[in-house]
């Protein structure tokens, strides 16, 4: 039957792989599927704390806290947590599935660390003191079940068993090594030697440090043999992704936001889970993913799309609360995204899956921001839906500048905001240059699904922003500027996002030499040991040190990096590509962090404030030079 079915779809003009994909599903199918697969087993789920070990799909969890002879009691353990009294978090690695993870844990003068290995439903967590602790401090051990799934704990006192509901799984757990009391629903266990907590499995403590062992010397040694000299960048850019990565209750997915900061702020508890996707971040998430885990690139990239929101923008932000930054969006990378996935996996349906909503965003840019010809920042009233305190007076400055990503950067300064219009009086080089991208890849993936007049449009629109976008060159200077919409003089003040041309393919190469000899390899203005900072190092606002007044952040880096590839640029990109290493791998190798930004002149991540310590994507760095070593496309 199947022999003839597939014999008349050839008739009718239809491939045979069309019978595999009606086979599997729809893509919308096949995504739910996906997203099964991805929340199963042992892992660090819970965007609470990263000691908290959840067995997944039915949320059974083995808690881990500390307690000080004073009897003072952590119980949340965040990377990079600034908070008074916070423990010191220092990541090591983290399998994407959960099966190894390591983490050293630093609290009022007890050093310890907690290390993971998994198989199936069997998952040994083993505690070892990295110094004299004091007398009398003790790990607190306590069974849950999470997120209201009605799971069964029974508590001996020796052992307890997480049970699901019907009982058809239960995992009986062993705690070996150490002085143990049983505290009513939690164990309490002396810090003064190792142990191990069992999972699945009966195992004396040597038994269980040699499997531990084992796994984490597998995981470590197959990534070493696979990445060779590259293995500290893609080792830094794992251990970001997958201590980032969580498990939230209320959408029931799988995700990756950009740190559990930003996530545990926003409702987190042990009913409801919580998360904040940010849009260019989640995107970034989803191609360093693709590195070595297809599901989770699918996922985040899958996500942050259908976030869309009624308009036809992919939000800013999206919050687990169903807030929706509904004035608007973020810079068009998703068609990048999604193109550099399919094109290591090639499986359609992903395309088809995302490639309505990001039709729909890339027609609204067009509609609702564009102004003499190129795309200028907005920000649209809009009618509150979820009343939280982030739905802020809209259709301002503040919004626009926003829609940028580089929220208080010096080239939005005094630059005039039209109500009637809702845009920044400026239009921006950036968002025009990557909106030209956004058509390119958008185009090729029309294309590949046989969307031809929708391929056209987009063809035809690229071609027509690509010439406009040659009225911001300046041939005095060399370069591509911001232009006021109200006088069309140019805005000198400059940024990295004024080589983005270089990604939408405008200059010559005649001009991309001016841009990269002129202004790009000038100490004066982006070069130097650390590159490439938010702004030239002769702007007044580099010595504000502030955000993205002056520091280096990393999508900056990976876009222009893109930009310089579309040109024949090899020695420069090779330097550019060792530089950003050596940034990320600077505060990696001595402290486990992946800043969300860094100082420009030292290469410091910690010394501001405003600088979250585990965000994914400082690990774009290491990206670039995994793609510059050819150790990924």
């Amino acid at each position: 039957m199947r022999r003839f079915f597939s014999m008349a779809l050839i008739l009718l003009g239809l491939s045979v792989p069309i019978v595999k994909a009606f086979a599997e599903g729809t893509p919308e199918q096949q995504y739910e599927k996906l997203q099964k697969h991805l929340a199963k087993g042992w892992n660090t789920w819970d965007t609470r704390s990263v000691l908290t070990h959840v067995y997944l799909p039915y949320g059974l969890a083995v808690d881990l806290n500390l307690i000080s002879v004073e009897g003072n009691r952590v119980n949340k353990f965040r990377i990079g947590d600034r908070g008074k009294g916070a423990p010191l978090l220092q990541p090591g690695p983290h399998s994407y599935d959960g099966t190894y993870t390591k983490m050293t844990v630093n609290w009022q003068g007890h050093k310890i660390q907690v290390e993971s290995a998994a198989r199936g439903s069997k998952n040994i967590i083993l505690i070892k003191p990295l110094s004299s602790s004091k007398k009398g401090s003790r790990l607190a051990i306590v069974p849950k079940s999470l997120w209201k799934r009605g799971n069964t704990l029974l508590l001996d006192s020796l052992h307890f068993t997480l049970a699901s509901r019907d009982k058809a799984v239960e995992i009986k757990s062993y705690i070996k090594g150490g002085s143990l009391e049983k505290s009513g629903r939690e164990y309490l266990l002396s810090l003064d030697r190792t142990a191990a907590i069992c999972c699945g499995e009966d195992m004396e403590l040597d038994a269980a440090v040699a499997f531990v062992d084992s796994c984490g010397n597998a995981f470590v040694n197959s990534n070493r043999k696979k990445y060779g000299a590259h293995y500290d960048c893609f080792n830094a850019m794992q251990s970001v992704l997958g201590w980032d990565n969580i498990y939230d209750p209320g959408i029931r997915k799988v995700i990756t936001p950009v740190s559990r900061i930003w996530s545990s702020e926003w409702f987190a508890s042990e009913d409801f889970g919580g998360f904040t996707l940010f849009c260019w971040d989640t995107y970034f998430a989803s191609m360093m993913l693709a590195v070595g885990n297809k599901e989770l690139a699918y996922a985040n990239a899958v996500e942050i799309t259908k976030a869309i929101t009624e308009s036809g923008f992919v939000p800013n932000c999206y919050y687990s609360n169903g807030f929706k930054s509904r004035d608007r969006s973020q810079p068009p990378v998703g068609a990048l995204a999604v193109w550099t996935i399919y094109r290591q996996y090639k499986e359609k349906w992903l395309l088809e899956l995302v490639y309505k909503e990001l039709l729909a965003w890339n027609r609204w840019w067009e509609q609702n921001r564009e102004d003499k010809g190129l795309l200028c920042l907005g920000s649209n009233p809009y009618e509150k839906v979820t009343y939280f305190r982030s739905e802020f007076d809209t259709d301002c400055h503040y919004g626009a500048v926003l829609e940028s990503g580089l929220d208080n950067s010096p080239m939005y300064d005094g630059v005039p905001f039209n109500k009637q219009k809702h845009l920044l009086e400026q239009n921006d080089v950036g968002m025009s240059s990557l909106y030209v991208m956004d058509c390119d890849y958008l185009e090729r993936i029309a294309r590949e699904l046989g969307y031809k007049q929708d391929a056209d449009e987009l063809q035809n629109r690229a071609e027509r922003y690509r010439k406009n976008l040659t009225q911001l060159w300046d041939d005095e200077t060399g370069f591509y500027y911001n232009r006021s919409t109200r006088d069309m003089k140019y805005n000198y003040r400059t940024s990295p996002t004024c080589f983005y041309p270089l990604l939408a393919k405008v200059p010559t190469q005649l001009q991309a030499e001016r841009m990269v000899n002129e202004h790009l390899l000038n100490p004066d203005e982006f070069w130097g040991e650390y590159v490439i900072p938010s702004v030239p190092r002769n702007d007044p606002a580099f010595r504000d040190n502030e955000y993205w007044r002056g520091r280096i952040w990393a999508p900056l880096n990976y876009l222009v990096y893109l930009g310089l590839k579309n040109y024949n640029f090899p020695e420069v990109r090779q330097s550019f590509a060792e530089k950003s290493k050596n940034l990320l791998l600077k505060s990696w190798l001595s402290h486990g962090y992946v800043f969300e930004n860094y100082n420009a002149i030292s290469g410091e991540g910690d010394d501001v404030v405003r600088s979250d310590k585990f965000y994914h994507w400082g690990a774009l760095l290491g990206y670039i030079s995994l793609l510059e070593s050819g150790v990924c496309h």
